[in-house]
């Protein structure tokens, strides 16, 4: 009988990868908490319709990606392919919006049924900041700050290029819809075809072609920019004088137009060479109209972004893991006294936020050391019946050969501590 093997496109991750998730998702929680950002947990599965009015019904995501299935009384439901149109239900819900300004973030899986390839899977993870009721750029400024902490703090080399553009608003949109449309015209025999469908449907996602002879025909197409309304000109120039202030590069991107329906003025996206076709690391928007267009009394000034995870873990890679998934200690131990004993000093480490392991059952000295070894573990305890007669242990740092000292037990924690602080990588 054959095994069952995982769904394409939805990966497992391996104890020896949780390390730099661990990692990564410890820098998150703590940047958003400097930011004044509070965590709201949203469910997985959502009626399709919210992601249709909010997403668009013309867009990839919902014409093509998602998982949608009827539940036993027959309502059309959806895993749930992004977190801000579930952020904004779940706002309107429970009344966050009425008079009151928020900062929120989520992490978790999200599910489009799209082609796997390197950074793109059909179950991904992504983390995302909202920001309610701030209706200025210092806002959309502020999302870029929390960011590019993020890439600082995980240390990444290079930083990703951020780019950003304006929509301008609902008006600018369409006057600029309709000048691309009468440019596109004029090529339309040349374009690729994913691009002929959308230059009926969603021609503004166009410019998000990837087709070289595409991206050539695009060169001299008209610039949303030129249809800017004097509001939305005014916002996107004050949002680059405070990203000067905060000293954070960006290059405006005339072609970047985000491929969900509801974003309106600051775009942005932070890209990445790294990763081969898919280089967008993170990315978002301003969303002014969205709680309205779902129900809301009135229009909410909004703006966020998502940040891939998966592809944050590859720019990371390996370096996370020590830090996250190694052992501290090791203990070993040989005769039935000192196994018995090795649980309280098992126990008391523990107590003090050290990680430990345990050789469990009998086993010769050279094979519970080779077990510690392949733990990772910085240190190991030694403990034998002569130990336990005389209250002492062995404490031996696994990676420098000649470094083993045998120390009273009651000074085991306060010298464990020496030892991580100047050899653990």
């Amino acid at each position: 009988m054959s095994t069952v093997q995982a769904v394409r496109g939805m990966n497992d991750i391996l104890p020896q990868a949780s390390g730099v998730w661990q990692h990564v998702e410890h820098v998150l929680r703590v940047t958003f908490d400097r930011y004044a950002y509070r965590e709201i947990r949203l469910p997985l599965i959502e009626k399709t319709e919210l992601f249709a009015r909010s997403i668009g019904e013309v867009t990839d995501i919902v014409a093509k990606e998602m998982y949608t299935f009827a539940d036993r009384n027959g309502e059309s439901l959806s895993l749930r392919p992004e977190g801000t149109a579930s952020c904004v239900r779940a706002g309107l819900e429970h009344g966050l919006f009425h008079n009151q300004t928020h900062r929120l973030w989520y992490l978790g899986p999200m599910f489009r049924h799209e082609r796997p390839q390197r950074g793109r899977y059909r179950q991904f993870y992504q983390a995302g900041a909202e920001a309610f009721g701030w209706p200025g750029p210092d806002t959309d400024a502020e999302l870029i700050a929390l960011s590019a902490r993020i890439w600082r703090e995980l240390d990444l080399q290079p930083i990703p290029n951020l780019e950003i553009n304006s929509l301008g608003d609902s008006d600018t949109r369409q006057r600029f819809r309709q000048k691309l449309v009468d440019y596109l015209r004029r090529y339309e025999g040349d374009l690729d075809h994913d691009s002929k469908h959308r230059l009926q449907v969603n021609p503004l996602r166009i410019l998000d072609s990837k087709n070289p002879d595409t991206q050539k025909i695009l060169t001299a197409a008209p610039k949303i920019r030129d249809c800017l309304d004097r509001e939305s000109r005014t916002h996107f120039d004050q949002f680059c004088g405070l990203l000067t202030l905060l000293n954070i590069p960006f290059t405006v991107n005339d072609r970047l137009v985000r491929g969900l329906d509801y974003y309106n003025r600051t775009v942005f996206e932070w890209v990445t060479t790294k990763l081969g076709a898919q280089g967008a690391v993170c990315a978002g928007g301003r969303y002014d109209g969205l709680v309205q267009h779902l129900g809301g009394k009135k229009q909410v000034p909004a703006a966020g972004f998502a940040l891939g995870l998966d592809r944050l873990v590859e720019l990371v890679g390996s370096e996370g893991a020590t830090w996250a998934n190694g052992v501290d200690v090791y203990i070993v131990a040989l005769g039935e006294a000192a196994r018995a004993k090795s649980w309280d000093y098992a126990e008391t480490l523990r107590d003090h936020g050290y990680r430990v392991e345990s050789f469990c059952g009998e086993g010769a000295m050279k094979n519970q050391l080779k077990r510690a070894d392949k733990s990772g573990a910085v240190v190991s305890l030694l403990l034998g019946e002569d130990e336990v007669c005389a209250n002492t242990v062995t404490l031996k740092v696994m990676r420098q050969r000649d470094i083993q000292i045998t120390i009273d037990a009651e000074d085991l924690v306060d010298k464990v501590g020496i030892l991580l602080s100047e050899y653990r990588v």
